[in-house]
């Protein structure tokens, strides 16, 4: 499972011209999942991205998680995250779990996430979605578990 976050002032994300999720100063967290990816992959997840420390403390230093800074997450399915992109100039998605496991595997961390942190909004899976951010530094992260 693979997690693209991104240190954000604010961030929400739209569909149909209608916002459905949106945070203050968190992590956007862009989430793909491939074949083999399970529950437990959701849930080591979950606590990479809440305890990476990508937060700046009084000594400017980066040694504050997002739990620490009790700050938004808003969580995005993103299919292309999974892309293999290595070859020719077309992605292949070979490796990308299919829809309807990947649905359920993306709503299980929603659920997971929810259970265990309250700063929590999220994306909807299959839907073609406006993600808006202002990235903060700019930080981003690509986290991956297995």
């Amino acid at each position: 499972m693979i997690g693209l976050i991104q240190l954000v002032k604010h961030a929400n994300v739209e569909v149909n011209g209608s916002r459905i999720g949106a945070i203050q100063e968190g992590i956007l967290a862009l989430i793909g999942i491939e074949k083999a990816d399970t529950e437990n992959e959701a849930e080591k997840l979950f606590d990479k991205i809440v305890n990476y420390r990508i937060f700046r403390d009084a000594n400017d230093k980066s040694n504050l998680s997002l739990k620490d800074v009790q700050g938004g997450l808003l969580l995005v399915p993103q299919f292309t995250l999974v892309a293999e992109t290595n070859k020719g100039t077309r992605p292949g998605f070979s490796t990308g779990i299919p829809p309807t496991e990947g649905k359920k595997l993306f709503e299980y961390l929603v659920s997971y996430t929810k259970n265990h942190y309250s700063h929590v909004a999220t994306g909807q899976f299959g839907a073609h979605m406006q993600v808006n951010l202002c990235n903060d530094g700019p930080v981003t992260y690509l986290l991956k578990v297995n």
